[in-house]
């Protein structure tokens, strides 16, 4: 099988490019929108993502999967056929979808503590529409192996969204003028989007067929169930938007305040936190197709290495950010955000990493290994658990709850999949070894990178002190990781050279 590591590479870049893109948006946005006018976008759009997940969850990944199976079988007249159906199902139900809440809009608005979100949610919703045809080619694209046209549409839709977003936020608007404009430029790049997505499809080839009735049944069966999970999913967000600024009123802030707090902990602190995630969800996309191939053929040795591999892989790479963000955490939130709060609870939550790291690699791995339904339990294992903890903690801790609650989430799936994998596959993970290798690295990296940036915080400017604290913490865990014979760096370094060198030209009187 061809090795992952150029497929995860293009991703990994184009992810990290599109979280960059989208985190010096956020700055921006914290600077002139500010943390309640944050608030009110960030718990409307958690309801709109709800509705989201209900197109773009199952089909795409359906879609990918029967490409894929035509493709093979040299029928790619039948993709086209696919494509036309799945388009009209999903225009339909993206309709349907903003007919209820347009209908039930009273509804719709009683969910909110504040009533202003509702009219955010509405700016947002011809995005339905749009998307609705975006995810149905981003299948097709998923299911031909073309990560660049995937990746590169993502990248352009973020793009878009930051452009259109800066021309209509303004710092003299009110905050709820700005989280208006804010769904507008979503709802303008879902548009453009979508028009860019539809080019792309015919430039590489694809062609719309007729409508035939025998593709929609199994593409409503196979990506129901997928869909219902996603769904369920989805709905925490939303569900954590109403409970912690429902239980900070609680305990003595106003709405307003309550509003700022989670504006700050979902809108600021919670991106950086799901950085280091980049590589490990770019992996997880490439291992579903490559472990599924792996299971056609009934090659368990490479099932297996894959996924000790994989697991070793994502715990090292979530394991790396720990000291950078209990170094440096406080002086990212106020160089990104002028926000020291936001910047403590990044420090709180690096802990969160591993378990975090440990819960997307491990769920693809069980999705890839058709076991979706265990892993399904076990999210709603974590949920109970973090819902539970979001009740509770906050009049113990405040908006640090919500860091916590998420941290314990993840660190209860993390155990169950992992366990699950074991009992499955009969794979020696010998994870414990590496966890205790882990934290007797993570100590003293974390020690030395508070030292250094402490001193230079005192010699040199902020954005200086900020890349030598990161640059510290990088090196020493990596230096360190090499001395417990955690990673081979050699052998990394000869990976990336064998895999990014080039041949060198014969002469021409070579034979």
């Amino acid at each position: 099988m061809k090795t992952l590591f150029k497929t995860v590479a293009l991703i990994s870049v184009f992810s990290f490019l599109t979280r960059v893109a989208g985190f010096v948006f956020r700055i921006i946005l914290s600077r002139v929108v500010g943390a309640e006018g944050m608030g009110l976008y960030q718990v409307a759009s958690s309801v709109f993502m709800v509705l989201l997940t209900v197109i773009s969850s199952g089909i795409p990944l359906i879609i990918s999967r029967m490409t894929a199976g035509y493709n093979a079988r040299k029928e790619q007249g039948k993709e086209g056929k696919l494509v036309a159906v799945a388009l009209v199902y999903v225009l339909i139900l993206s309709i349907v979808l903003c007919a209820i809440v347009l209908l039930f809009r009273s509804l719709f608005s009683n969910l909110f503590t504040d009533e202003r979100c509702i009219q955010i949610l509405i700016i947002l919703l011809p995005s339905l529409v749009f998307s609705s045809v975006y995810c149905v080619l981003r299948g097709a694209f998923w299911g031909r192996n073309n990560y660049f046209a995937l990746c590169v549409s993502e990248f352009y839709e973020q793009l878009v969204h930051i452009v259109v977003g800066i021309l209509l936020i303004n710092a003299s608007l009110t905050a709820i003028d700005n989280a208006k404009n804010l769904a507008w430029s979503m709802t303008i790049a879902c548009l453009l989007s979508m028009i860019f997505v539809v080019l792309l499809y015919f430039y590489y080839g694809g062609k719309i067929g007729k409508l035939k009735k025998g593709y929609l049944k199994p593409l409503i069966k196979d990506s129901t169930p997928i869909t219902f999970m996603k769904v369920a999913g989805s709905f925490i967000q939303p569900i954590i938007a109403l409970i912690i600024p429902a239980q900070l009123i609680k305990i003595g802030y106003t709405s307003s305040q309550a509003l700022s707090l989670y504006g700050i902990a979902s809108g600021m602190t919670l991106p950086l936190l799901f950085i280091p995630t980049t590589i490990i969800g770019s992996l997880s996309t490439a291992l579903i197709p490559d472990i599924s191939t792996a299971i056609a053929q009934n090659d368990k040795n490479h099932i297996a290495k894959r996924i000790t591999t994989s697991i070793n892989f994502s715990l090292v790479m979530a394991a790396m950010f720990v000291p950078v963000f209990l170094g440096i955490g406080e002086f990212l939130g106020i160089f990104l955000y002028d926000n020291v709060l936001s910047g403590t609870l990044l420090q709180s939550a690096a802990w969160a990493l591993i378990p975090l790291g440990f819960t997307n690699i491990s769920s693809a791995l069980l999705n890839s290994l058709g076991l979706e339904n265990k892993s399904f339990i076990h999210f709603v294992i974590g949920a109970v658990v973090m819902f539970i903890s979001l009740w509770f903690l906050p009049s113990i801790m405040g908006i640090n709850a919500l860091i916590w609650a998420m941290g314990l989430n993840y660190l209860t799936i993390a155990i169950l999949n992992i366990a699950l994998l074991k009992r499955k596959t009969k794979v020696e993970l010998k994870l414990l070894p590496q966890l205790l290798k882990i934290l007797l690295i993570m100590i003293p990296s974390s020690a030395l990178t508070a030292f250094i940036v402490n001193l230079c915080n005192f010699a040199f400017p902020l954005f200086i002190t900020i890349v030598i604290g990161g640059a510290t913490a990088l090196i020493s865990f990596i230096a360190l990781a090499g001395v417990f014979n955690l990673i081979d760096i050699k052998a990394y370094m000869f990976k990336i050279k064998s895999q990014f060198k080039f041949k060198k030209l014969k002469p021409k009187h070579a034979k």
